[in-house]
């Protein structure tokens, strides 16, 4: 199936670094600080990094997050819940935006 998102693309992320390495340096050694044990586990970061890849629908992160997640002993129910986790936020998001819908059809009636 071909899709906008090529699966192999994900493989070929560190060839952002080559007309930039000190940036690419710079970002990896804060991505890999970032996803470090911490007060959060590594685990509870992926599976972090799994719902916010949901909501900014990011295939390859979605893809990368699934499997680090089940790497790092977690499941699809976990994950199942974590979808639906980010599915409420979005959701969410969007009505309490409607507020500023009915902000301007107030200040319309008046």
């Amino acid at each position: 199936m071909n899709t906008y998102y090529n699966p192999e693309d994900l493989a070929k992320f560190s060839t952002m670094g080559e007309e930039a390495p000190k940036l690419w340096e710079s970002f990896m050694n804060y991505y890999g600080q970032v996803f470090a044990d911490g007060a959060l586990s590594a685990k509870e970061k992926s599976l972090i990094a799994f719902a916010v890849a949901l909501t900014v629908q990011c295939p390859y992160c979605i893809d990368s997050y699934t499997n680090d997640y089940l790497e790092k002993g977690g499941n699809e129910e976990e994950l199942t819940e974590a979808a639906h986790v980010a599915c409420a936020i979005r959701g969410g998001a969007s009505l309490v935006h409607g507020v500023q819908m009915k902000n301007i059809v107030k200040d319309q009636m008046f």
